[in-house]
């Protein structure tokens, strides 16, 4: 018997590990990346259709003939480093934002994303930032008056206003998926995590432009703050 607990003890730190690394390479599953009735996946589980490397809205505005240039050396610049890995998008931390090749106005959308320790990342609406995505709890120690008080509040919006901060902490653990419902109507934004309502019709402020109102459509975006980052079933329907 002891032979046999000694044979156990002698693989179980090679079971562990294996555990481990199914995580780290966890796949999409059977279910994912299918969107539900009246939504269009925006990604559809195998390659980055529909998708294209960053070109800032400031920029895009500012000379817009010059835009499908902007695109192409994006493309070239920034698409390596995004990549559809078993049914996910997985970022290595190193490139640009990724956006949407269409514009959108009016929309309700869903994405999953996972983070690790110390991430930090966001859902650009419009080109504009930002619902925010990070790790509240590590990186409030830079920012203490935030420390802890979680995702999805429209984090560059002016200090004090309504929606900058989430009515409620809703993530769950670092390392463990989340899933946002955004509903965005003219300038105001309802963000849901986790079922968890944590922004309620807040006005989305002009990033860019500031004081003016939102450009009436633009592209979403999956925000680049240099952290790897996982992102699968994203969804949306347009609104009239």
């Amino acid at each position: 018997m002891f032979q046999y607990l000694s044979l156990g003890l002698l693989w179980a730190p090679f079971f562990l590990a294996g555990l481990a690394r199914a995580d780290d390479n966890e796949k999409a599953g059977p279910n994912d990346n299918k969107p539900p009735a009246g939504f269009t996946a925006l990604f559809n589980g195998t390659d980055l259709n529909g998708w294209q490397g960053l070109v800032e809205w400031n920029k895009r505005a500012k000379d817009p003939a010059k835009y499908a240039e902007q695109v192409e050396a994006a493309n070239k610049k920034f698409l390596p480093h995004w990549q559809v890995i078993d049914g996910l998008i997985v970022y290595d931390g190193k490139g640009q934002s990724l956006q949407t090749a269409k514009d959108y106005g009016d929309f309700e959308l869903y994405v999953d994303w996972k983070i690790l320790p110390k991430g930090d990342s966001g859902i650009y609406l419009r080109g504009q930032p930002q619902v925010q995505i990070w790790d509240s709890d590590t990186l409030g120690d830079t920012l203490k008056e935030d420390r802890g008080k979680g995702s999805g509040g429209l984090w560059n919006n002016p200090k004090g206003s309504k929606g900058k901060q989430p009515l409620e902490k809703a993530d769950n653990p670092v390392g463990r998926w989340n899933s946002f419902h955004i509903i965005m109507k003219g300038e105001l934004v309802t963000v849901i995590l986790n079922g968890k309502k944590v922004v309620d019709e807040a006005p989305l402020a002009n990033y860019w432009e500031k004081g003016k109102p939102l450009p009436a459509k633009g592209p979403i975006e999956l925000q680049h703050h240099g952290d790897k980052l996982w992102f699968k079933n994203i969804y949306i329907k347009e609104l009239n």
